[in-house]
């Protein structure tokens, strides 16, 4: 009589993450690949993510234009060529609230649990929504700067210079977008996150140099406004860009805002990025 001998079942472990700079990139872009291709079958989002700062140039232009001094002037030509840095500004920040708004949905819908499943860097699939969402920032910009061309905003100091202004200010919405992300991550659902993301952005937005000229707020104001991350990518953006209403200031971002701009921006990054990929790791452990 043969013994019969039970096989103990097979434990079904997790598959494990790999590991090296050169794979976590290439995770990253084949989750940014697959974000980019969900933006483009959903087209109404990208074309309400254009609409917003169109309505903010044309309204700030045609209503503010005029009244405002910019330079110890109140043309109305001078006024919307100081307003588009700021308005360029405000729109790569404003993305956040979207990338945060996705995250949370992903959250919500189970899909960060399948990303996990999967024999692939942690960091990837925040990474590469961020890239994502830089891309669309990036073409958002692009529609922003053709109006406005056409509302009379001009750049002055060449074409190289202009690249350089762009990038600085593509680099401060992917640093913003990690806050996004992180807030994402913190919330539990969608609309959360968008309220979450626009609460704080406010205040960044227009606490600072990108409507109104630093001077004419008050003492203790006007020092936050100076060191507001958001107006020294502002001012940076004016003095490449050769537009006017450049602030004169003894505050080290304001004297040196390309460097400042540069600095903050890495500096967000390096935090919250650090900070979002624990949450993440934490929130689907």
């Amino acid at each position: 009589m043969s013994a019969v001998t039970d096989t103990p079942p097979q434990l079904t472990l997790a598959p494990k993450a790999r590991g090296g700079l050169i794979q976590s990139a290439h995770d990253s872009l084949v989750v940014a690949k697959r974000n980019l291709r969900r933006m483009m079958r959903i087209p109404e989002v990208v074309i309400f993510g254009l609409v917003q700062p169109i309505m903010f140039v044309v309204l700030f232009s045609y209503v503010f234009g005029g009244s405002v001094n910019v330079g110890g002037t109140s043309d109305a030509n001078s006024y919307r060529e100081f307003l588009m840095a700021g308005i360029f500004a405000q729109t790569v920040t404003f993305a956040t609230a979207g990338a945060g708004a996705g995250i949370a949905d992903d959250m919500s819908k189970g899909l960060i649990d399948r990303f996990r499943s999967l024999p692939m860097s942690r960091g990837a699939v925040l990474t590469g929504r961020t890239l994502a969402d830089s891309v669309q920032t990036a073409l958002t910009i692009v529609v922003l700067a053709c109006v406005g061309l056409l509302v009379g905003w001009r750049i002055h100091n060449g074409i190289p210079k202009m690249f350089g202004a762009f990038a600085l200010l593509l680099l401060l919405g992917y640093a913003f977008s990690w806050i996004g992300a992180l807030i994402g991550l913190s919330v539990r659902s969608p609309e959360a996150a968008t309220s979450g993301g626009l609460i704080w952005l406010f205040p960044v937005t227009f606490v600072s140099n990108a409507f109104v000229s630093p001077q004419f707020m008050p003492a203790w104001l006007r020092h936050v406004a100076e060191w507001n991350p958001f107006s020294a990518t502002v001012q940076a953006s004016r003095v490449l860009f050769g537009n006017p209403g450049v602030v004169h200031s003894g505050a080290w971002p304001m004297a040196h805002p390309v460097w400042a701009s540069l600095a903050w921006s890495v500096l967000i990054i390096a935090v919250f990025r650090t900070w979002a990929v624990r949450k993440y790791r934490s929130a689907t452990a």
